[in-house]
């Protein structure tokens, strides 16, 4: 990416269970601890989601932060709800989006921008099981054309 964009994890899964339709980048809240183990790229992006509670507050749900281990008991849990930073206006027009049937707010990526811990948000609309095939077919084809042209330019 960028500059001043350290990539921490990406989200495979999330891009072939959907197709996004639109991203917006989110700031993170975390705690000190939670800050240190996302530094050293202990997270798992993979069965998280986004939702909007009753209080306007778009919370990431179930990403997976290790326990930093020199934390001792000033610890976090590692599966819990975070609170995501969007303009009230994006939460409320995200949130309306995802109500409908078969759409999804999942977490992309995660980065550092500039410091400041950062997740790239899709809305996303869920693939059916042919559709999922098609991306596998697409995906080998590519591999095997990018094979071919490999072993002509040696």
């Amino acid at each position: 990416m960028g500059d001043g964009i350290k990539m921490v994890e990406r989200n495979k899964k999330a891009r072939f269970n959907y197709d996004i339709e639109e991203t917006v980048e989110a700031g993170l809240v975390l705690k000190g601890s939670e800050v240190k183990s996302v530094r050293n790229g202990k997270v798992s992006l993979d069965g998280s989601y986004c939702s909007v509670d009753r209080y306007g507050d778009m919370l990431l749900h179930d990403a997976y932060i290790k326990p930093y281990e020199q934390a001792s008991h000033f610890n976090h849990e590692p599966r819990r709800n975070r609170k995501l930073l969007l303009k009230s206006r994006e939460i409320e027009k995200w949130g309306e989006k995802a109500e409908q049937e078969g759409y999804a707010i999942v977490p992309l990526e995660l980065y550092f921008r500039d410091g400041w811990a950062k997740v790239k948000l899709g809305l996303g609309k869920g693939k059916k099981q042919h559709d999922k095939r098609q991306s596998i077919k697409e995906r080998e084809s590519k591999r095997r054309l990018d094979e071919v042209k490999k072993s002509y330019n040696l």
